[in-house]
């Protein structure tokens, strides 16, 4: 035993020391993570009952609805259930939107868990998602030509993914924002423009002097100040430059930093918000009229917003008729962020769990416990490896090929004990 301890004691200067504890939080993150995306959905029932969900796991499959063909999407169950040896694009999360397996879009294949469905969900809307292509480039992801590491970030509005220098902004800090609104929806959504100026993480104000503008409001930014009651954007009427001026000046712009309410500080400008977004007939003005009256900047760029932003928007009959007319009245809803499916699922998947692993770490005694997590990293090893062939391929890994996998392990541990010789000094 001597001679053994010697060996296993040079063995662990080389290698590092990593306690079952730090092995278990490593993977009770990755399960957390998992937790978060797939957690509200249904891993075993068709989502197609309920309706358009408001918000769901989603895949698009490319074996049975290839690039030129219709688009479609598929829930988590289906994904496993009928489409489990296909080559299947993860959409992340989509909100409104009704499972369409095995429906008209599939020429040659029939829903197992839920057949009985319509032709079409008309209800549903699909872009370039559903064929594994991304951003204003249409590139997949990950990108094989793409060189450049750059993260993806999800647009709330339209809910394409974009390349962070695709965004004509660059990112902040990966926790410093919680959702993105892309250049094409800040354009059509432009009311959204004064809000930015106050509630942005990167504020777009017009608070800067000498902002350099094209006297024909041509360029990348204009400064604008509708007038009073218009929930439409006007470009801010600028001095004609005396003859023998350049085209281009310098527009000074005064600093606003107070709304043109009977409050003066943004904390009040924002409790005004929220007591307006929570009962709307008690507040008699229309907030962003009230911050259409201030000089902002519009930008060709995306917008970061912080937690919680959604709730600042006016709640008022004619700005919640503007959002129904622009098909963005999920805004309103605090439950359609990704942000509260993803808490929503940890929270459904945390009363559910226990932790054996834990539970049976805590009655052993150091040998046991030693020999638990050698059994343990050969297992996490091999069910990496293992996985790893299916992740390569695109196909999703069924219950029988995780049975497969465990079999095969008991086998080779058998093999490996019936083997083993002792040693006693």
């Amino acid at each position: 035993m001597a001679g053994a301890e010697g060996s296993a004691g040079r063995q662990s200067e080389l290698e590092p020391v990593v306690s079952l504890v730090d092995v278990l939080e490593e993977d009770e993150e990755l399960e957390n993570e998992a937790c978060a995306v797939l957690g509200g959905s249904d891993s075993e029932k068709c989502s197609y009952s309920q309706g358009s969900v408001k918000r769901q796991a989603l895949y698009a499959c490319s074996t049975c609805t290839p690039e030129g063909e219709e688009p479609a999407g598929i829930c988590l169950a289906c994904s496993y259930e009928c489409h489990g040896s296909h080559k299947l694009f993860e959409l992340y999360t989509k909100r409104n939107f009704r499972c369409d397996c095995g429906n008209s879009k599939f020429k040659n294949l029939e829903c197992k868990l839920f057949p009985d469905k319509a032709k079409i969900n008309s209800g549903n809307k699909y872009n370039d998602n559903f064929f594994g292509l991304y951003c204003i480039c249409k590139r997949p992801y990950p990108d094989p030509d793409d060189e450049i590491p750059d993260e993806m970030i999800q647009c709330v509005v339209c809910e394409d993914w974009f390349h962070g220098r695709h965004l004509g902004a660059i990112p902040p800090e990966s926790g410093d924002f919680q959702e993105m609104v892309c250049q094409a929806c800040m354009k059509r959504c432009s009311f959204l423009w004064a809000y930015a100026a106050r509630l942005a993480v990167t504020k777009v104000s017009a608070e800067d002097d000498g902002l350099v503008l094209n006297v024909d409001g041509i360029g990348d930014q204009e400064v604008i100040k509708p007038e009073n009651g218009d929930h439409q954007d006007s470009t801010l009427k600028e001095d004609v430059p005396e003859p023998g001026q350049d085209a281009v000046k310098e527009v000074k712009v005064e600093q606003t930093n107070e709304p043109c309410t009977s409050s003066s500080s943004e904390s009040d400008l924002q409790t005004a918000f929220k007591n307006q977004h929570l009962n709307p007939e008690s507040q008699a003005g229309c907030r962003l009229q009230e911050l259409n009256a201030q000089q902002f900047l519009k930008k060709d760029t995306a917008t970061y917003w912080p937690v919680n932003w959604r709730s600042k928007l006016c709640a008022c009959r004619d700005c919640m008729k503007m959002y129904g007319e622009l098909d963005v009245l999920f805004l309103t809803d605090e439950y359609d962020t990704v942000l509260a499916y993803e808490n929503k699922g940890k929270v459904d998947q945390a009363a559910d769990r226990r932790d054996p692993l834990m539970d049976t770490l805590n009655s052993m005694d150091r040998v046991q416990q030693v020999e638990l997590i050698c059994e343990y990293n050969d297992l996490k090893t091999e069910l990496k490896d293992y996985l790893k062939r299916f992740a390569d391929e695109g196909t999703v890994v069924k219950r029988e090929d995780i049975q497969q996998f465990f079999e095969e392990f008991q086998s080779k541990k058998r093999r490996r004990v019936d083997g083993m010789q002792y040693y006693c000094s």
